[in-house]
């Protein structure tokens, strides 16, 4: 991690939000996929994509990838805003929650805020 960068200083408590991110919901994803995948595959299979994002923020702000990380924070928020607003007009399209369910309900509505404060941190210190 180079000096000052994206990763460092408070944003390394980025790398670590995303990274606890990044083991909940994949651990939540597996469990759902290996036990109950037939009950709601749309949402076990969105859980497992926003796992994936979390653990690519993870790597990209670890390395200073501030490019990739600024993607994955844009998709981020893309999903937690297209899933949370379909969750509201239509919440028999998801029987269970996904991580992005009600814009992160589940989660303290972290997941709605943690993109626009990465987004926030790769912009502001952008050089």
């Amino acid at each position: 991690m180079e000096r000052g960068g994206i990763g460092s200083g408070p944003g390394r408590a980025l790398v670590a939000v995303y990274g606890l991110f990044a083991l909940a919901a994949g651990a939540r994803a597996a469990v759902q996929i290996a036990t109950r995948f037939q009950e709601a595959p749309i949402a076990y299979t969105l859980s497992a994509f926003a796992a994936a994002v979390y653990i690519l923020l993870t790597v990209a702000l670890a390395r200073g990838a501030r490019r990739t990380a600024l993607w994955a924070a844009g998709i981020e928020l893309a999903g937690v805003l297209l899933i949370g607003t379909a969750d509201l007009i239509d919440p028999a399209a998801f029987p269970d929650e996904t991580v992005w369910s009600g814009y992160g309900r589940g989660y303290g509505f972290i997941p709605l805020v943690l993109p626009l404060v990465g987004l926030y941190w790769l912009l502001r210190k952008r050089r």
